[in-house]
């Protein structure tokens, strides 16, 4: 099993929400982020005064999936989160050693 952790722009999360869905991918964890990489953030006017936007608002996408799935989300993640502009994101893999359902103590990839 792979953790996938998908660091996109906040326009980009139903594109590929529903690319994910499309190829199978059932579960995900969705999270609001602020940060910022190289264009470390971009400055702003308002009324009147100018003040620095450092931390960009970004969407923290998180899925376990088994590793047989991981380089076809990758990829659709990738198709779908694309502008090519700076900003677009990043992608994560961790390896998982176990999951376990809560409700019925299944583990492994039955669990997810």
């Amino acid at each position: 099993m792979t953790k996938v952790e998908a660091v996109i722009q906040t326009s980009k999360l139903d594109p590929v929400k529903d690319a994910l869905h499309e190829i199978g991918v059932e579960g995900m964890t969705v999270l609001e982020a602020r940060g910022h990489g190289r264009q470390k953030g971009h400055t702003e006017f308002y009324r009147g005064r100018e003040y620095t936007v450092d931390l960009i608002p970004k969407i923290k996408i998180e899925l376990v999936l088994a590793d047989d799935m991981v380089e076809k989300a990758v990829q659709t993640i990738v198709t779908a989160a694309r502008t090519g502009k700076i900003g677009d994101g990043k992608i994560f893999l961790t390896k998982i050693d176990d999951a376990i359902r809560i409700r019925n103590d299944e583990r492994g990839d039955s669990a997810l």
